[in-house]
């Protein structure tokens, strides 16, 4: 039985709400200051309350960008191209590893598990490490300015591959036997039995993924040099670092706003799987 405390209740609400406005009070302020004139956003104190250029600024972003340097590309463009990098980098994490994982999983061949644990310790490389070699490779393959030198780089999983391998060594034995009997071929049995049952994993990897390929910045900063390239998170970053000249800060917080739009959807989208794929047990 569990027991009444209205006062336990009560505090418990009370940081929640602490909480909710320490997460959402930037949020606000940003969304306020995209709505205000650049005159306004200069001035002290900074306005609490919405403006009335939102249409104004919001327009100007989506369709001229700031008009100057690297911001001089419509924001439109940025988002497509942060839009094409992080569904071909989810997409293309998960392909690779689901693979790779029903591969180590159901197929016996000489150094199985050396393969294995040398995808598992790529963990230790993050890109940062190794983005002098890949910069050459991509450079030498002429993938330079090109939506395969965003993505094809950053496919690879250790991450996914390792989830995926937990999960197929779950799958029953006998699940595997009755689809032998039945005549099922390996793809057969990978494609009608393990892919339906992996959805909810496949789900939640597709979020971090996407949010992953979306807040990239380091490697689309060396390999673009045109701004048909340009990333929504390179342009806000550039715009912010201007030099010898004040931020358009009102431009600049409406293309953030604009910005955290595409993940969020994602996440509200597919917020059931995305949490049945964390917290499921039984498959």
């Amino acid at each position: 039985m569990v027991e009444n405390r209205p006062l336990l209740t009560l505090l418990s609400h009370f940081v929640m709400l602490i909480g909710v406005i320490v997460i959402a009070f930037p949020v606000w302020m940003t969304f306020v200051a995209s709505t205000h004139d650049q005159q306004t956003m200069l001035q002290s104190p900074i306005p609490l309350l919405p403006g009335r250029y939102l249409f104004d600024n919001y327009m100007q972003v989506l369709t001229q960008g700031f008009g100057r340097g690297f911001g001089g590309a419509p924001l439109w463009v940025t988002l497509m191209n942060s839009t094409i990098m992080a569904l071909g980098v989810a997409i293309g994490k998960i392909a690779i590893s689901i693979i790779s994982a029903f591969a180590i999983v159901y197929f016996r061949f000489p150094f199985r598990m050396w393969f294995f644990w040398a995808i598992f310790i790529t963990l230790m490389l993050p890109v940062e490490v190794r983005i002098v070699p890949t910069y050459g490779v991509v450079a030498s393959l002429g993938m330079l300015d090109s939506y395969s030198g965003l993505i094809i780089p950053l496919i690879a999983s250790a991450t996914a591959t390792f989830l995926f391998r937990q999960f197929f060594l779950s799958v029953p034995d006998e699940l595997t036997e009755a689809a032998r009997v039945d005549g099922a071929s390996p793809m057969r049995f990978f494609w009608d039995i393990l892919l339906p049952m992996s959805r909810t994993s496949i789900a939640a990897l597709f979020v971090i993924q996407f949010i992953y390929g979306w807040n990239q910045y380091l490697w689309p900063l060396l390999i673009t040099t045109k701004a048909d390239f340009y990333t929504v998170v390179m342009t806000v970053s550039r715009q912010a670092n201007v030099v010898d000249s004040v931020p358009s800060w009102n431009l600049l917080m409406a293309m953030a706003m604009l910005a955290m739009v595409p993940p969020v959807l994602v996440v509200i989208f597919m917020q059931r799987l995305f949490v049945r794929g964390l917290v499921e047990t039984e498959k």
